[in-house]
């Protein structure tokens, strides 16, 4: 076979189109073509050449014209080794890789931010993304919110990278799905209280972080909550007019229609959504939401309230984060209450 032209993935060669075959000598069958006189002969598809001889190479000039890429070295190729894929999608890829930059070398995670990748309606594309979450880890690092330090940022192979912190430990989603047994009232409304921190922190930096979900937040096996993937992520005083968000754990199967107003109130969903999740074990049902105290006994009342009215269905009801965690931390001082 012959390649298309210098450094492509493409390759051809030449065979019939029609099932034709003919006799050897020693009696065995071969496929076969015919040749400018019409006579069949052997289609040789093993042989190292890609054509008879009497037919033209079409594709000739296009590798004399192509010349072959050159390499170049990038901080892929220097510095950051990746050795397994966490996700991929058009928009670009998550990466477990190790940072050749540090002494000794650490665990480091790439996010790719592909060009072209995923085009949304506005005109954003996984570059954008990423670059975009770039500057927002930067502006929550520098207003003290634990999210993922940055190592590095650049650009290699017409795509954007990001290295980030690697936090050893599972999502919450699969740290709950492993467990045996429910966390214990009280440890799950302390798990509730260092998210209602985590986005109340968040919001007073001036974001609304849009993607607040058990898979997004980082449990450490010092039992500290952190949280992970702002390419959502949009300024509270400037409302993005694109929905985002994963169902359950957006407002209605989706984000609150938009009408120019805050996009606050979603993330308050989600964290009514995910708290409710730590606590029963099951995610809320938009359309037949089940009271939380239900499904679980011994939630103190206060929290049960503030559980179901972060989830109501009018955005303009949902107390705030810093108001959740203030009443969680007040329910949490009470030693009388059940924690079974």
């Amino acid at each position: 076979e012959m390649t298309y032209c210098a450094g492509s993935c493409v390759y051809y060669r030449y065979g019939a189109f029609k099932f034709y075959e003919t006799e050897q000598g020693d009696g065995s069958r071969t496929l076969a073509l015919r040749d400018p006189e019409g006579n069949l002969v052997p289609d040789l598809r093993e042989s190292a050449s890609a054509k008879p001889e009497w037919v033209p190479d079409l594709f000739s000039s296009k590798r004399s014209e192509s010349h072959p890429a050159k390499s170049v070295n990038t901080l892929l190729k220097t510095t950051y080794r990746a050795f397994g894929a966490l996700s991929q999608r058009g928009k670009g890829g998550v990466y477990q890789a190790v940072d050749f930059s540090a002494a000794p070398p650490r665990l480091c995670v790439l996010k790719e931010g592909r060009r072209h990748g995923e085009i949304g309606l506005d005109g954003r594309d996984g570059l954008w993304r990423i670059k975009h979450e770039e500057n927002v880890l930067l502006s929550l690092r520098a207003a003290g919110v634990n999210v993922p330090r940055l190592y590095s940022a650049f650009r290699a192979e017409k795509n954007y990278y990001l290295a980030l912190e690697y936090i050893e430990g599972d999502d919450l989603e699969s740290w709950l799905g492993r467990r045996k047994k429910r966390l214990t009232v009280s440890r799950a409304l302390e798990y509730a209280l260092q998210l209602s921190e985590m986005i109340s922190q968040i919001h007073a930096a001036g974001w609304v972080w849009r993607d607040c979900k058990p898979r997004n937040i980082v449990v450490t096996k010092a039992g500290e909550l952190r949280p992970l993937d702002f390419e959502g992520a949009c300024p509270a005083a400037l409302p993005d007019p694109e929905p985002w968000g994963t169902p359950p754990f957006a407002p209605s199967d989706g984000p609150d229609e938009f009408s120019g107003q805050s996009r606050l109130p979603e993330d308050l969903y989600a964290l009514g959504a995910t708290i409710y999740l730590t606590l029963t074990g099951f995610p809320p049902d938009a359309l037949n939401l089940s009271p939380v105290e239900t499904l679980r006994r011994g939630i103190p009342a206060e929290a049960s309230t503030l559980i179901m009215r972060l989830l109501d269905a009018d955005p303009e009801l949902r107390p705030s984060a810093l108001t959740v965690a203030q009443s969680l931390k007040a329910a949490l001082s009470v030693t009388s209450f059940s924690i079974s």
